[in-house]
């Protein structure tokens, strides 16, 4: 197994300029706030959904899928790879779409060389391969946070944490299938259209989503769709094209805002600060504890007569000492 993947945003930017970076042409991802198969169909044409939940950690895994069936011929004869790192399921999801919708997406000749490298291998080899791909890891990483702390990602998970995992749902020769790098063939879940595929999965996932505790909510949903900016230039909405144009740049904005460790800034933004509040005289820290003081003071007694009450000096003093301190 390989090492070296950093965990990665389920986030419609990070999944777009990650593709682009890639090499592919033409596609975007769309982030799903509904479970309607209008609004999805909407942002057609719609390749696939890439579904991110929480994953049961230490619950006993079943030889058969709860919903729909495993199909072995469909992972010798389609893209699916086994995911034999941590943190690479994000990418290995988008990848699963992406590398079976290659006849209508221009999918660059990077990727076209490593499907076609990978193409006789059995999943596992797959799976292997992409972990071992140093251009899709580099790709990967390059979108993973910034974090000056100590980096936890190879520590094994515990029922304690909370660990969440990557799926992806997409038609394939008139099927609908769910591909996990976690489960050892596609799942079918019955015949489907590419046509047909947005109102076809979304009651596929209402069915996962119903599995889980009511007060469970953390799930993500992305669309991987046609560049939405082609549409626009197509039915001459100008509108609709500036829209699409402000949003990129948004996402470039946060994606580049990602590579940033702003922690160190902070730190020394916060010593300026102190060193400017104690330029002058040896009083200077003590009056600037005293200015704020009096400030939370008067702060409390503003909000205490808009509340209708009133505090004593004695209290008062106690309480502004309590925040300042």
């Amino acid at each position: 197994m390989s090492a070296g993947w950093n965990t990665i945003e389920s986030d419609a930017g990070v999944f777009t300029y990650l593709l682009e970076n890639l090499g592919v042409k033409d596609v975007q991802f769309e982030e799903l706030i509904s479970l309607d198969p209008e609004f999805l169909q909407q942002r057609g044409p719609v390749y696939g959904v890439i579904f991110l939940f929480k994953y049961p950690v230490g619950k006993q895994a079943q030889e058969t899928p709860v919903d729909g069936t495993l199909d072995y011929d469909a992972a010798e004869s389609r893209f699916f790879a086994a995911q034999t790192i941590q943190n690479a399921c994000g990418t290995q999801a988008l990848l699963s779409v992406l590398l079976n919708k290659d006849e209508s997406i221009d999918i660059g000749p990077k990727l076209r060389e490593f499907k076609d490298f990978t193409g006789a291998f059995p999943a596992d080899l797959r799976g292997e391969a992409l972990s071992n791909s140093e251009l899709i890891r580099d790709v990967h990483n390059s979108f993973a946070r910034a974090s000056p702390f100590a980096d936890e990602a190879h520590r094994l998970a515990t029922e304690e944490d909370d660990v969440y995992h990557f799926v992806a749902y997409t038609e394939m020769g008139g099927k609908l299938y769910e591909l996990d790098g976690l489960q050892p063939a596609p799942i079918l879940h019955g015949s489907c259209s590419f046509e047909e595929f947005p109102g076809k999965v979304i009651p596929v996932l209402q069915r996962r989503i119903e599995r889980y505790p009511p007060q469970e909510i953390r799930f993500n949903l992305v669309a991987m769709v046609r560049d939405l900016r082609i549409r626009a230039r197509e039915v001459g909405d100008q509108d609709w094209l500036y829209q699409e144009e402000q949003k990129r740049n948004a996402w470039q904005w946060e994606n580049a805002l990602r590579r940033h460790n702003f922690v160190g800034f902070i730190g020394e933004l916060g010593k300026g600060v102190v060193r400017a509040k104690l330029v002058g005289a040896e009083t200077a820290y003590a009056e600037w504890v005293n200015e704020a003081k009096r400030a939370t003071s008067t702060s409390l007694t503003e909000r205490r007569k808009a509340e209708g009450g009133g505090m004593s000096e004695t209290e008062e003093k106690d309480e502004v000492d309590a925040v300042t301190e």
